[in-house]
């Protein structure tokens, strides 16, 4: 007798019709290939919306098996949801009417954590399972591990060094903060890290070993993009930063690794800016980011070429040969590298984290110092003189796991959890 299909629910904190965040995409792809999937009888896609009206607690269709949540968190210390009614109303009827077998959690920023514990309440036999993709269980500072006011890079979140960056709470907090965070997480069946670093972080925080699990996120199943052709006498010279922008992005840093250039050496590169979010930095972020751009776009080595969709990315990266990734911040799995990959343009990132886990230094791309601004400069400059390495770097590019193979890598996971859980459960009734 063949096995019931699965139906999934995928949750996330928003919908890349109006957020494009690595997790977001992730998530939205994968919700996609679980529609195609074979052993899946249906899939469906719940995100947090936020339209300005508030967190008003309503669920409405977005379009078919699309639904939009208008919910919140009002204490992100315990990340506890704004509207509380919603999660025993809306929320409830939701799962009660698309009944999923499993419910594929893919963040609980904006939406709470307590939305965990209610899909049990609503039906003990729906398997949860998470896909973390920072570290905001382990650190109140985003989820960033980095220090607050220096953005530092943290190491050991202990409640005394928590306090530190928090000093207007106490290191008890901090242990109340950790239990509740894993009180709801017991809930889950297992748990899915995108980087091999972050596994092992929150292995050392207190998820069994045996619980989380590596899968890479997917890319679509598309060739390569060709070099970019070069003119006579021309080099590989040609650098774009692509995704959003924050503080822990590095994008500053970026530019005053190009303003500490020699001239000679600065005159070689030329660097694409593909940002979005800009507009919605701190005063402080925006001042220091145009301060350092206006000497360098009137020098013509930088170009600001703002925002894109996913569907426009394939055409921007065609005309560049570098990726990179300056960011400050340990990262997990940052999505721009696998689309880099996939177009067959190596990557330069910092030396930390997931990007040094993802990027192979010397083999498909090249790892900078992190936060170096002097490093990234002299690592650029490498990049484009060594006439050879380009082309040994693309040579060296493995090919990044389809959305189909991500899907089919869960569901092989879902099944291997449930399969343990049955055997488990059958062998405490034979003791019984």
């Amino acid at each position: 007798m063949n096995a019931p299909r699965e139906r999934i629910l995928v949750v996330a904190h928003g919908h890349p019709d109006f957020s494009l965040g690595g997790g977001e995409i992730a998530a939205y792809r994968l919700f996609k290939a679980y529609q195609d999937a074979p052993d899946v009888e249906e899939a469906f896609f719940l995100a947090r919306a936020d339209r300005g009206r508030g967190a008003c607690g309503s669920i409405g269709l977005r379009r078919a098996g699309e639904y939009l949540w208008e919910q919140a968190v009002h204490d992100w210390h315990l990340m506890k949801a704004v509207h509380q009614e919603s999660l025993h109303t809306w929320f409830t009827d939701l799962i009660r009417q698309l009944r999923p077998t499993i419910v594929h959690v893919h963040h609980y920023a904006h939406l709470g954590l307590e939305f965990l514990r209610v899909i049990k309440k609503v039906d003990p036999t729906i398997r949860i399972h998470v896909t973390l993709h920072e570290y905001m269980a382990i650190c109140k500072n985003n989820g960033q591990m980095v220090k607050t006011g220096t953005n530092a890079l943290c190491s050991s979140a202990t409640f005394d060094e928590c306090q530190r960056c928090f000093p207007s709470l106490r290191p008890e907090d901090f242990w109340l903060r950790k239990q509740f965070f894993k009180a709801h997480f017991a809930v889950a069946d297992s748990f899915i890290a995108p980087s091999d670093f972050l596994r092992r972080r929150y292995i050392e925080w207190g998820i069994p070993a045996s619980s989380i699990v590596t899968i890479e996120n997917g890319q679509d199943d598309l060739p390569a993009l060709p070099p970019r052709p070069l003119r006579k006498g021309e080099r590989r010279n040609r650098f774009a930063f692509f995704g959003q922008i924050n503080p822990f992005k590095g994008l500053d840093l970026l530019l005053r690794a190009l303003e500490a250039l020699p001239d000679e050496d600065r005159e070689q590169l030329q660097v694409e800016i593909h940002g979005a979010h800009f507009e919605h930095q701190s005063t402080e972020l925006q001042d220091t980011v145009r301060r350092l751009l206006e000497p360098l776009v009137k020098a013509r080595t930088v170009r600001w070429a703002g925002p894109y969709r996913p569907e426009q990315l394939r055409q921007r990266m065609a005309a560049v040969d570098w990726v990179l990734v300056p960011s400050i911040w340990w990262e997990n799995s940052p999505l721009v590298i696998q689309e880099a990959f996939l177009c067959g343009r190596p990557v330069i990132c910092a030396d930390i984290g997931g990007m040094a886990e993802k990027v192979r230094d010397g083999i498909d791309g090249l790892h900078a110092p992190v936060a170096d601004p002097w490093g990234w400069g002299h690592t650029l400059v490498r990049a484009v003189e060594d006439k050879t390495l380009w082309d040994r770097l693309v040579a060296g590019i493995r090919r990044p796991m389809t959305h189909a193979e991500c899907a089919m890598a869960h569901l092989e996971r879902f099944d291997a959890v449930n399969a343990a859980k049955t055997r488990k459960t059958g062998e405490t009734r034979s003791v019984a």
